[in-house]
């Protein structure tokens, strides 16, 4: 059984607003603090001026996408823990995702409390 974690900062990057509900539910289950964002630009916005433990962000996203975005992250946080999330793994290649971990939608809460787990403890 995998450790859980319980009760970090999360920064939720999701475009779509049913699929950001969904995610920031199962955080929720966990007792962590979300803060969400809809676009690349906000959540870069946020991290200059709040701490965070992790940041989920999609791949697809209008204006900036995840990778785009996660590299701006590294720039400001070079050691934050960074977890793409997207619905088309098959088309993203892992050598061009500044990341940490990658997680297929849709997800069980148990891979996200695992992946969750293996970045932060």
């Amino acid at each position: 059984m995998t450790e859980r974690v319980f009760r970090k900062r999360v920064l939720l990057v999701e475009d779509d607003p049913g699929a950001r509900e969904s995610i920031k539910l199962l955080l929720r289950i966990d007792r962590h603090l979300v803060v969400e964002a809809a676009n690349g630009h906000d959540a870069l916005e946020l991290l200059l001026t709040q701490r965070f433990d992790l940041v989920i962000l999609d791949y697809f996203m209008p204006e900036m996408r995840g990778n785009e975005l996660a590299l701006s992250i590294r720039q400001i946080a070079p050691s934050l823990p960074l977890m793409m999330v997207s619905a088309y793994l098959e088309k993203l290649s892992a050598g061009d995702m500044p990341v940490d971990a990658v997680l297929g939608k849709p997800f069980a809460i148990a891979d996200l409390r695992q992946a969750i787990a293996r970045l932060i403890c």
